[in-house]
């Protein structure tokens, strides 16, 4: 039995399923934006904007990365976390958040 494809609307809400042939003639009238999963199979349809736009974006803005791939000196790779500030520069500040966190707690207590 051949799985269906989720169809969606240009805001992003479901519409139901369409087969993969229906998928394809939907695709190839460009009437729909395909999302293709990484062995290149169509995971997902999406109906193009009412000006005719793309509704899927290409690619998602990226954030700030806090963990790269290191690599150690017995050859392995493994990931490690970034480091934020220079020796103990940021203890300050945490511990004034976590003082005024913990002042906060104890005045709604009572």
């Amino acid at each position: 039995m051949e799985k269906s494809i989720p169809y969606y609307d240009a805001e992003g809400r479901p519409r139901g399923y369409r087969t993969h042939e229906a998928a394809r003639r939907l695709l190839a009238n460009e009437i729909v934006t395909a999302i293709y999963g990484r062995k290149g199979h169509i995971k997902a349809i999406f109906a193009k904007q009412a000006d005719g736009a793309c509704a899927v974006q290409e690619h998602l803005p990226s954030g700030t990365r806090y963990s790269f791939r290191q690599h150690l000196d017995s050859g392995h790779v493994t990931w490690a976390m970034k480091r934020l500030g220079k020796g103990d520069e940021l203890r300050p500040i945490f511990l004034t958040v976590l003082t005024d966190c913990m002042v906060k707690h104890e005045t709604t207590k009572t």
